[in-house]
């Protein structure tokens, strides 16, 4: 990420901003290393660089250190030294600001925290650095899970557990999930049953995801656009025919599927073969059970990263076709 001038000038001023250390000169290594190592785990979550003034007084006034090029190469040798592991994101340059010659290292968010500074891991407390407690890592590392996950498993902190049917859950979900025998030994809260099954982050936030959103959500297009199902049926062979019905099926995947087996069962067209005497056999148009594997298929496969289009079925008078967003699995 690049800083501008201005953006510098502005926290070099800002005596307040924890997201500056600022040093008179390279005369101690340790702290310059334990503040990168801060800004790399950015605890307080900005997603924005911390920024090491190398020839600046706390005061933000000048001290016309000599900015040489060895001062540079020690600063940039920090990086993959081996004491602070994983490798930081860092920048080292020379810039001019205000009229003073400063050495500064610019430090990105890492991906991975805790990042650490010789087995320790160090992070801004306002102004300050400090090593972390240990909940403080179990949040820098809830941080890193929570970048490593995939899509469905991602929290969604917008929502919350008054946006999910929790009647659903206790009467549908979680009698075909767990054993009542498990439900009744384990003495869980609602709660902690919605994190267990990934519905939600762990304590003590309980952010739904976008799992428990799609699954169990009282209006998941609210937080997940593209999550109904766009049913069109054509009076015709073409889009340009006149349309028959047409239908947006949404809302949590339960209700969502049975009601689109509902629509599919109303349009398929029974026809009666008479083989001989008063022996006739009726036959659908199209099987349901294939119509439903084919429309659970494109819901439950599609993804919903990236996109907000819908899963779309038309139904024309010599076919259906069925699309789901995503792209082709290509190895």
């Amino acid at each position: 990420m690049a800083v501008s001038d201005a953006e510098l000038n502005q926290l070099l001023r800002d005596l307040e901003s924890d997201r500056v250390e600022r040093k008179a000169a390279f005369s101690d290594p340790d702290r310059v290393r334990q503040a990168v190592c801060a800004f790399a785990n950015d605890l307080p979550n900005y997603r924005l660089p911390g920024v090491v003034f190398i020839g600046v007084n706390d005061d933000g006034s000048c001290t016309h250190t000599s900015i040489t090029d060895e001062l540079l190469l020690n600063l940039s040798n920090m990086r993959d030294d081996g004491n602070i592991l994983p490798l930081p994101f860092m920048t080292v340059q020379k810039r001019t600001l205000e009229g003073c010659e400063t050495a500064i290292v610019i430090v990105e968010p890492s991906d991975a925290p805790p990042v650490r500074y010789r087995g320790r891991a160090w992070i801004r407390v306002g102004p300050r650095r400090a090593i972390a407690t240990p909940e403080e890592e179990r949040r820098l590392a809830e941080k890193r899970r929570a970048r490593d996950l995939p899509f469905d498993l991602q929290p969604v902190p917008s929502a919350s557990l008054t946006d999910l049917n929790q009647d659903l859950f206790l009467t549908t979900y979680l009698p075909l999930a767990i054993a009542p025998e498990v439900i009744e030994q384990n003495q869980r809260t609602r709660e902690d049953q919605l994190a267990s099954l990934r519905f939600t982050t762990p304590a003590p936030e309980f952010y739904p995801t976008v799992l428990g959103l799609l699954t169990l959500g009282i209006e998941p297009q609210n937080f997940v656009p593209g999550s109904y199902v766009q049913f069109l049926r054509i009076d015709g062979t073409s889009l340009t025919d006149p349309i028959r019905d047409q239908k947006e099926i949404s809302g949590p995947l339960p209700e969502l599927l049975r009601n689109l087996d509902e629509i599919l069962g109303a349009h398929i067209s029974i026809g009666a073969n008479i083989i001989s005497g008063p022996v006739e056999i009726r036959q659908a148009d199209y099987p349901i059970v294939a119509l439903q594997q084919l429309a659970r298929n494109a819901i439950l496969h599609r993804t919903y990263e990236g996109t907000n289009a819908p899963v779309r079925i038309t139904w024309f008078n010599d076919r259906v076709e069925i699309q789901s967003p995503g792209d082709l699995l290509v190895r």
